[in-house]
């Protein structure tokens, strides 16, 4: 065997293997607390929801395991078991421009991968989520969505992976330059399009039309010096019962929207708390870091794929025959995350700042008791774990532990307080 070819067997073993272990550490320690709600809930959390939400993740876990499986078989088949070669040979037969040739080849590994994840997700959608209580979604509608999403890759994606592919052949050496540019510009392009092009797509969107929560959100919106195209209700009941609120766009885009359901889950007080939250990302910038770190991070990654392109032993380590830009792209898509699943604390670790800078945000421009308040309805109403394990979480979790985050703001509480 080559020895890039046993690089990435080595690499594939320890990423998954990491991956699997993680999975069954949360497992084992969301059941081994299942029987006692965090001291910090005791008065909050029934003993009963507590375990509901346990038995809610593990539900969840189980299925990612299967998936976890899948990834990796396909994984394997597509490179080092000659897939994408195969694949590669009966997509480019249909046509005779090599630009073409490409875009339909990555168009359909896209297609492919998606496949993969489907009857997982059938299972988690229509026998996890419906069997605690959450899922509202048709089978019909289920595969509605879907069959728009892929209408939405083929529309968007196909030209995009047109020009990219354009770039690499008609750029030279700076190609990976023009080809970022390109990618950082489509991003920014469908930040600004999302809220208003995209969105209602899939979902309905009213203006809030509650006059007193309207009153009190445009006061909040003042205090915080933030102006939008207005605050939308969501119709996110026609899915799920789990509730949510965000704001999206850019510029005179921008708009905040709130989940049907999180109106009917929370008070005024509470609403009102978790938009300064949301607002604290907006004031602190985190957009704007997460997409300069996007940046960063992609003009690293095609930098680096620049260098492989060039590559022979790139592509025949890795089981493909044909050297051109759509297969270099295509196999640095699959082997690049294997390589970079260990930097997932860092990205998790700096997720989990911001988090922690918008409740403190939101704790200067709202009560930081209704913050609490409205988190612990959203812990219980969405059958959120309380007691993840620390290592798993370390790897995976956006957001700071339950309580740990409801412990700094009863902290920031008392200071203010006192202040």
């Amino acid at each position: 065997m080559p020895l890039f070819s046993k690089l990435f067997l080595v690499a594939v073993i320890l990423t998954f293997g990491l991956r699997l272990w993680l999975a069954l550490r949360q497992m084992r320690h969301v059941w081994l607390h299942r029987n006692r709600p965090p001291e910090a809930f005791a008065g909050t959390i029934t003993l009963a929801e507590h375990q509901k939400a346990a038995d809610y993740t593990l539900a969840k876990l189980r299925p990612a395991l299967v998936q976890l499986a899948i990834e990796a078989g396909v994984l394997l088949a597509l490179t080092l078991g000659g897939g994408l070669q195969r694949l590669y040979d009966v997509v480019s037969a249909g046509f005779d421009s090599s630009l073409l040739q490409g875009t339909a080849f990555l168009l359909a590994l896209i297609a492919l991968l998606s496949a993969s994840e489907m009857p997982v997700a059938l299972y988690r959608q229509f026998r996890v989520e419906a069997r605690f209580g959450f899922n509202r979604q048709t089978l019909a509608g289920w595969l509605a969505d879907h069959v728009k999403q892929a209408a939405l890759g083929l529309v968007i994606g196909g030209p995009l992976i047109l020009a990219v592919l354009w770039l690499m052949g008609a750029m030279g050496e700076l190609w990976w330059l023009y080809v970022w540019l390109t990618w950082m510009g489509f991003n920014l392009l469908m930040l600004a399009a999302y809220p208003t092009l995209i969105a209602p797509l899939f979902n309905t969107f009213t203006p809030l039309d509650d006059a007193s929560l309207r009153s009190r959100i445009e006061g909040l919106l003042k205090r915080c010096g933030f102006a939008s195209q207005g605050v939308f209700v969501m119709d996110g009941s026609r899915r799920s019962s789990h509730g949510n609120a965000y704001f999206t766009g850019l510029g005179a885009a921008k708009r905040i929207v709130f989940f049907d359901t999180l109106l009917k889950q929370l008070a005024p007080d509470e609403i009102e708390a978790v938009l300064a939250h949301e607002l604290g990302h907006y004031r602190l910038r985190h957009v704007a870091k997460r997409i300069a770190l996007l940046a960063a991070l992609s003009l690293a990654l095609l930098y680096v794929l620049a260098q492989l392109k060039g590559a022979p032993w790139f592509y025949q380590d890795l089981g493909v025959m044909v050297q051109n830009d759509a297969t270099a792209l295509a196999l640095f898509l699959l082997v690049a995350p294997v390589f970079l699943f260990p930097l997932t604390p860092l990205m998790s670790l700096y997720s989990r700042k911001h988090e922690f800078e918008a409740d403190a945000y939101a704790a200067q421009q709202a009560e930081a008791g209704q913050l609490v308040a409205a988190l612990v309805k959203l812990y219980r109403d969405n059958a959120t774990t309380l007691t993840p394990d620390p290592i798993y979480s370390l790897f995976y979790d956006s957001h700071p532990k339950a309580a740990e985050r409801i412990g700094r703001l009863q902290a920031q509480a008392g200071k203010l307080a006192l202040a």
